[in-house]
């Protein structure tokens, strides 16, 4: 399932990849990616491609009977954000990816956009011999029942912001304090089925498998200006 663009030329997508970097951080640079693009809607699209340190997100409805601890009296970082869904967890080892894509030029269409981001993560995969899974009703990639990747997504005039995360080799314990998306079923990790797996050579296939279903010409960047 490749993406059917706009136009018959290829989109450019710039790709920026970061080990770990703050959360704030991450959240600030894809809001003033977002806001430059609503601002002049030709500028071509980006992936940023990271780890986090530990961090629980709410999604912009989401509701605090999925946290097992009260914030306001914990070690835990709780921050709300405007993504859609409920409350997940990111940490060392989870591969994060953000596109920054104006879907003017693909398809305004979000379900399509969120199935779109759900293949991605079902070839990389596959390429492990893994076999994931959709589950009716829900977002995300599962294998074996678990819940290997979680997708959120944001979108301000068909600008797509937060994205999706990898649980590759991440230390599982942080999801016992949460419902995981509000849903009471067990996360997993690609690690589990593939012991010593690598994180970096998954991060190229996810760049693969990115440009194989949207459709666009990956360019590396180095460094961004606004860092």
């Amino acid at each position: 399932m490749t993406a059917n663009l706009i136009s018959s030329k290829p989109r450019v997508c710039r790709l920026d990849v970061r080990e770990m970097v703050p959360y704030a951080i991450a959240h600030s640079w894809q809001k003033s990616l977002v806001a430059e693009r609503r601002q002049n809607p030709d500028l071509e699209d980006v992936l940023l491609l990271l780890e986090h340190p530990p961090i629980y997100t709410l999604g912009q409805g989401a509701r605090t009977e999925f946290l097992k601890f009260a914030p306001a009296q914990s070690e835990w970082e709780v921050v709300r954000v405007e993504r859609g869904g409920e409350v997940t967890y990111h940490c060392p080892g989870q591969l994060v990816g953000y596109p920054i894509l104006n879907l003017n030029f693909y398809q305004k269409d979000l379900h399509w956009y969120l199935r779109q981001l759900e293949e991605v993560l079902i070839q990389v995969l596959a390429v492990y011999g893994l076999e994931g899974k959709r589950i009716p009703g829900l977002t995300g990639v599962w294998v074996d029942g678990r819940k290997v990747a979680a997708i959120g997504i944001k979108v301000s005039r068909w600008i797509t912001m937060h994205g999706f995360s990898l649980n590759v080799r991440p230390d599982l314990r942080g999801f016992e304090q949460i419902v995981p998306c509000g849903i009471a079923r067990p996360v997993g990790s690609m690690e589990q089925w593939i012991p010593g797996i690598n994180l970096d050579e998954v991060r190229q296939k996810v760049i693969a498998a990115f440009a194989e279903v949207f459709g666009v010409r990956i360019v590396f960047e180095h460094e961004c200006s606004i860092w």
